[in-house]
């Protein structure tokens, strides 16, 4: 006897239905709250770079209060060393936000605009009292809207150069001109007062100029110059083991400079060129 056919039953199609057992496809599963910890995690990689920066700061202006000077240059320079780190470390994690740029920059504020202000004035200054205090300050005040300066252009300035001397350079060349003092052996000279304030005003007057310096983070070297790039940083290894305050004082020095010297370098440029063209 033959079944009747069930047309619902016809007609539908049956899907062949997997068991798993219980608990065994959990465990491959990848967990959301893990991967969103992560991703946390790496956002907070930068910041902590910054935290970094900022606590070397503040421990350089408690090392200078202490007279400790070599201390708190040395931790400046580590302040500079984390600065660079942090964003590096942002541009390669994909993870730049605008408050890691906005803690950066109240960070920078501490570390190279206020410790060395600081450093200043109890190695130099703090026998003209109040009126020493107003290199320094006035350092401070112009590192400050450098760098306001600079988180206002970031994105109509070229990103090959700076437009002014950038505030970390300033304060590594304070703490590079300490160390020269320590290693000459002239801490108790009686022009120190006269030369820092000259240079607190002259770095202060450079970070608000027009003056392009040169960006070493968008800076690309062609590769002929590889061989000679090689040698030049052997040279400089060589040099800096045997005298480092004088390497890295100098190194410095030629930077900052730098910005005048393209400066001069463009405005002889552009004199030839007029001259060529009422020559013709």
């Amino acid at each position: 006897m033959e079944r009747p056919e069930n047309k619902d039953t016809k007609d539908t199609p049956f899907r062949k239905v997997r068991l798993i057992p219980r608990g065994k496809g959990r465990r491959n599963r990848p967990r959301r709250g893990s991967a969103n910890r992560l991703r946390r995690g790496i956002f907070l990689l930068p910041s902590l770079f910054t935290a970094g920066n900022l606590f070397c700061g503040i421990f350089a202006i408690l090392f200078a209060f202490k007279g400790e000077f070599h201390h708190a240059a040395v931790l400046i320079l580590a302040a500079l060393l984390l600065d660079g780190l942090d964003g590096t470390v942002a541009r390669l994690t994909h993870t730049s936000s605008q408050f890691g740029i906005e803690f950066d920059s109240l960070a920078d504020v501490v570390s190279f605009g206020v410790a060395p202000a600081v450093l200043m004035y109890v190695f130099a200054l703090a026998p003209w009292e109040t009126w020493g205090g107003l290199g320094p300050a006035l350092f401070a005040v112009c590192g400050a809207l450098r760098l306001a300066r600079f988180n206002v252009q970031t994105l109509a300035v070229e990103k090959s150069y700076f437009t002014g001397l950038p505030i970390p350079a300033a304060a590594a060349m304070i703490a590079a001109t300490i160390f020269m003092y320590s290693m000459l052996g002239l801490e108790n000279t009686a022009g120190k007062p006269v030369v820092f304030t000259v240079i607190a005003c002259a770095l202060a007057g450079l970070m608000v100029s027009n003056f392009r310096y040169l960006s070493l983070k968008q800076h690309h070297l062609k590769k002929r110059s590889t061989i000679w790039l090689l040698l030049s940083a052997l040279a400089i290894i060589i040099l800096t083991i045997a005298m480092w305050q004088i390497v890295l004082f100098s190194a410095l020095l030629t930077y900052t400079l730098s910005g005048p010297l393209l400066w001069l370098l463009a405005v002889r440029k552009r004199r030839r060129e007029e001259q060529a063209l009422l020559q013709a």
